[in-house]
């Protein structure tokens, strides 16, 4: 989406970061309804809810005891529950030494813990109210370690951003093989939730791209597990909200590295051919590297605001194409490649979109670095952090919507219910084949689902159609549509009010969720803010 980012609008920058700036662990309440404000909530706390001996314990890093407040935020900005205290660890003993002392104390306490990665969680989900916060980027072990055998990996720790991977495997001429839209995120943070981007088609999500996990349980045990070791851990870590463990180390799959991008846009006006030209590609035994897709409503003066990053094919047809009041449908393409092999690369880029049916002047094309294509929303942070538009609510909501429905969605929702577009719409299918059934994360019933991210941003103090409580409305309206027309979706960065909700959202997957919280989480100590489980006297 980084084309999008070059616009003069500066309302309209604030909104191009990506989808999947997911945050460590989340976790929620398992005996009661809860209502969950819509507004942002502010809740104080101090160090005296800390027991002594949590203090006196003997650690290589430390505790803080003063301001809360950077770990009573994140990107959402929406919800603020402030912490007692904040762990920056330097090893993993810290962790583990932390929630064996809280365990220990039983049910005589109340102390909760959240892992935080880089803040990017969406809805207080890295937070806890009056609990102790792990800053997981001050974890200094494992150090990474590239190992370019025959099946190659990188060992890394939790706390690490995928940015720093990328650049020390390539020095090694290697790549992890699956990513998200933006890189400045943990490890840690993508693989209790997924990972999505338009790799995820060919490659599967991030957490299908994962050989091993060190994890610390809600007892305090560090634990290795993989598929064939503490596999019950492991599939329940990948994808589990943070509700089992920690993770502290990960060994991350990788390949062979290219060092350069073609990097394609076209838009359509039809919605039916949008779609079928995406479901064509990734069913392709060679297609493309990344697809993805947006929906671009009421958009002026659209194509001229790409070419600071792209060149139309046509020059002149591409000047003459008037985007004003129309819904479009833009489809983004890249194809990695190295520089030698250009010519292929064209003439293979120039045969698959022989095959799709895109309005022919709307074609523009790019080449950029590997790194400047992963690394595309990054500039745009910079931009808004220096105009002090960064820190603003983000009411994101992402779905995951059936193939057999995403048209039904599409002409209720972008012909209906939203009426503007104050932030980027993505739409792309994903094969259900690419995804491990065995990992917590839950998916449509259908072989093939859409990613639907409606990435909003709200104008703080706004009581208009671009304020926080109007983009919440939306977002409700949204899925309450979904939910009286029986569509089968699922929320991704999932957040519900109530337990009913949530063994809706799990449905048969429901029980063995409650059984691994009962395994290595009993007394729902971890991860409190997606308030699945609640922390009480005794566990059910």
């Amino acid at each position: 989406m980084g084309g999008f980012l070059k616009q003069n609008n500066t309302v309209t920058l604030l909104i191009f970061t990506t989808l999947f700036l997911s945050s460590i662990p989340n976790a929620s309440n398992l005996s009661s309804n809860l209502s969950l404000a819509t507004t942002t909530i502010q809740t104080h706390s101090s160090s005296t809810n800390i027991p002594f001996s949590l203090k006196q314990l003997n650690l290589d890093g430390c505790f803080s005891f003063e301001n809360m407040h950077q770990a009573a935020q994140d990107f959402g900005n929406t919800h603020h529950f402030q912490p007692s205290a904040i762990l920056y660890p330097k090893s993993v003993s810290d962790i583990s030494s932390t929630i064996k002392h809280i365990y220990h104390m039983g049910y005589d306490s109340d102390l909760t813990v959240a892992a935080r990665g880089h803040g990017h969680s969406l809805q207080g989900q890295s937070q806890t109210h009056g609990g102790v916060v792990i800053n997981m980027e001050s974890l200094q072990e494992p150090l990474m370690e590239v190992h370019s055998a025959e099946l190659p990996y990188v060992d890394v720790s939790g706390g690490e951003l995928w940015i720093n991977i990328l650049h020390e495997t390539l020095k090694h001429g290697l790549s992890p093989k699956s990513w998200t839209d933006y890189l400045h995120l943990t490890v840690g943070g993508t693989l209790s939730n997924a990972g999505i981007s338009g790799q995820a088609f060919l490659h599967g999500p991030q957490i299908n791209n994962v050989y091993q996990l060190e994890v610390v349980t809600g007892k305090g045990e560090v634990l290795t597990c993989s598929e064939k070791q503490n596999s019950d851990l492991f599939y329940g870590v990948l994808g589990g909200l943070g509700q089992f463990g920690i993770i502290t180390r990960a060994r991350i799959a990788i390949e062979q590295a290219p060092r350069k991008v073609k990097w394609i846009r076209v838009l359509y006006s039809e919605f039916s051919l949008f779609s079928e030209d995406q479901e064509h590609l990734i069913s392709l035994e060679k297609s493309f590297n990344y697809i993805e897709g947006f929906v671009l409503i009421n958009r002026t003066g659209l194509v001229n605001n790409w070419r600071s990053s792209f060149n139309p094919k046509d020059p002149v047809q591409a000047s003459q194409f008037i985007s004003d009041g129309k819904v479009l449908y833009c489809l983004e393409l890249a194809i990695y490649f190295n520089p030698e092999e250009t010519n292929a690369v064209d003439q293979k880029a120039e045969s698959l979109l022989s095959e799709l049916r895109f309005i022919p002047s709307t074609l523009f094309l790019s080449e950029v670095s590997y790194v400047d294509f992963l690394d595309r929303v990054h500039s745009s942070e910079i931009k808004l952090r220096e105009q002090g538009l960064w820190e603003v609510p983000h009411p994101w909501l992402n779905l995951l919507i059936p193939k057999s429905n995403i048209s039904y969605f599409s002409k209720e929702v972008f012909g209906n219910i939203l009426n503007d577009s104050k932030g980027p719409i993505l739409i792309y299918p994903i094969n259900k084949s690419k995804w491990n059934k065995k990992t917590s994360f839950v998916t449509p019933d259908e072989d093939i689902f859409y990613q639907v991210a409606i990435l909003t941003s709200a104008v703080p103090r706004s009581t208009g159609t671009d304020g926080l409580q109007h983009r919440l409305a939306l977002n409700q309206k949204i899925l309450d549509f979904s939910k009286k027309e029986n569509l089968g979706i699922k929320q991704y960065l999932p957040h519900h009010t109530s337990q009913e909700e949530w063994k809706a959202h799990f449905g048969p997957r429901w029980e063995l969720f409650v059984q691994r919280k009962s395994a290595y989480d009993p007394l729902a100590i971890l991860a409190p803010g997606q308030r699945i489980f609640q922390k009480k006297t005794s566990f059910l």
